[in-house]
């Protein structure tokens, strides 16, 4: 009588369990890789048109300081998925990794070459709770076996594991498992695996990792949306000012002023685009690349298209859909090979696109880096159409989807994460002290030094690595990062030091050793 008592009692619960899972709502992540701060309507694009993630935005939460924990792919993507900063993770570059240079200082710290699968991921926990669960896209988180199927998807499009679309964003696509025909657009035909696996699982709730391959380059528009922005580049007029500016190293020892930067621009020695002399890069100032529109509004109907098929199958109303960007648009190009020369012919194969106002791009700590596009519906229980100021990071989506799907939170997972349901909900901060980020590493984006950064309040604090240079910006008036404080306010800076120290050492993050082959020239 107790064996039966004790089946029943099983069995109820496992109906309990199973009824909950099916009221669940569902999840829609939907990232873009390289979409800039500014590179939507809604956020102030002059180009780009963004119809669909606007409207979006209007029955929305949209975000203005919304931060990826790391200015390349690789290290935020690891901390969504698991709620940990990249520094804990020790996954602290895009994989597999910059090799050293022998005009490095410092030898670039060690990465985990895949995710950890001791980690127990959001799509790992939603799958525990009754979900079907889909990866389609971009995964850049490790080789197999370390890929999307080990770590709690159930479903992967394409089994391909990289950081880029292997034969580009024109078929044939030469990506295993994703059919293809003649003139198809890799945007488009991720969006049509995303809506056949929306169609199969209406009864069931699910978490769809919608993760474009877009708008990384190569930068290759679909050539109907290319064609388009031709034509309104021919009637679009920019700000004044030059199309590139230069960026140095702020860590050397005498590093050059704003005004010793621009007097460089106009000398024969940095008309080039390369890496140029005293370490500094050209930095893109114009959205004017009508092929990198083109992929911005391809990922514009994508969403449009997911957002019409929930609606379609009376879905919309228990859907949660997240929009968010791996790191900054890339306005600076990829020096990955510090010999790289690029052809004036062959600039908008090489800089996607201009994250002003904000400094910087992908790469680098500043602002354009990795300050991103965030929106968040959450049907029935979130704000429509606010727009919130707050902070918020990337690690901060895994406590956030539980709590949206009524999961109890898993603290010693989502170490770092804050749940940014009150923000959602109307309020106008978060119980945080601060921000933090550590890159170990040198750049293939720029040539500044190796570094970290915290911001706590309005204030945000960079220390470099080669030389420990700091610099200090209030971001509450200067978003550009052009007035460094650091020498006006000493105490500000001791304090942030300090913080940032201590949370290096509070999440074990790996410091790096000098470069015993270090060639002492300003020049790569």
């Amino acid at each position: 009588m107790l064996r039966k008592t004790f089946i029943v009692a099983l069995t109820l619960l496992h109906a309990l369990g199973a009824s909950a899972a099916e009221h669940r709502p569902n999840v829609v992540f939907f990232l873009v890789d390289d979409l800039g701060w500014r590179d939507l309507g809604c956020y102030g694009s002059p180009l780009y048109e963004t119809p669909h993630i606007d409207r979006f935005a209007e029955k929305s939460v949209r975000f203005t300081q919304a931060y990826a924990a790391c200015h390349v792919c690789s290290p935020t993507r690891a901390s969504i998925l698991t709620g940990k900063y990249p520094a804990r993770l020790h996954l602290t570059d895009w994989l597999p990794g910059r090799k050293d240079y022998p005009f490095q200082k410092l030898k670039n710290a060690e990465i985990h070459q895949h995710l950890p699968l001791e980690e127990v991921t959001l799509a790992e926990t939603l799958k525990q709770n009754g979900y079907c669960t889909a990866h389609i896209g971009k995964w850049h988180l490790g080789e197999y076996p370390y890929g999307p199927l080990q770590q709690g998807f159930d479903i992967q499009i394409p089994r391909w594991n990289k950081g880029w679309p292997n034969a580009g964003y024109h078929a044939p696509f030469q990506l295993d498992g994703l059919d293809d025909k003649q003139r198809e657009y890799l945007t488009d035909r991720l969006t049509d695996k995303a809506e056949e696996f929306i169609e199969a699982h209406v009864d069931q709730p699910f978490f769809l990792y919608l993760s474009h391959f877009a708008v990384h380059d190569p930068i290759q528009g679909r050539e109907d949306l290319v064609a388009k922005y031709q034509k309104k580049l021919e009637k679009t007029t920019f700000a004044a000012g030059p199309a590139f500016i230069l960026e140095g190293n702020p860590d050397e020892e005498s590093p050059l002023s704003r005004e010793e930067l621009g007097a460089r621009l106009r000398r024969p020695a940095w008309s080039g685009y390369k890496v140029l002399p005293d370490r500094t890069v050209k930095i893109k100032q114009h959205q004017d690349n009508v092929a990198f529109a083109a992929m911005v509004e391809s990922v514009d109907e994508s969403l449009g298209r997911v957002l019409a098929k929930l609606e379609a199958l009376n879905l919309d109303n228990k859907t949660v859909v997240i929009l968010f960007s791996d790191n900054g648009g890339m306005s600076a190009a990829n020096f990955g090979n510090p010999d790289r020369i690029i052809a004036r012919g062959q600039l908008d194969k090489a800089f996607s696109t201009s994250n002003l106002p904000l400094r910087g791009a992908k790469g680098w700590l500043y602002e354009g880096g990795i300050r991103e596009p965030l929106i968040v519906h959450w049907p029935h229980k979130g704000r429509r159409g606010t727009v919130c100021d707050a902070p918020v990071i990337s690690t901060d989506f895994y406590p956030t989807i539980l709590e949206m799907v009524g999961l109890p939170l898993r603290a010693t997972q989502h170490a770092d994460g804050v749940s940014i349901l009150p923000l959602l909900q109307g309020a106008k901060t978060l119980d945080r002290e601060a921000i933090y980020w550590h890159f170990p590493h040198y750049s293939n984006h720029g040539m500044q030094s190796p570094g970290g950064a915290v911001r706590a309040g309005d204030y945000k604090l960079l220390e470099y690595f080669e030389n420990g240079t700091v610099q200090l910006f209030d971001l509450s008036k200067d978003v550009g990062e052009q007035n460094d404080l650091s020498q006006a306010m000493p105490e500000k800076v001791t304090q942030l030091r300090r913080m940032l120290h201590d949370w290096r050492t509070e999440v074990s993050a790996r410091s790096m050793q000098p470069n015993q082959e270090y060639a002492d020239t300003n020049d790569p």
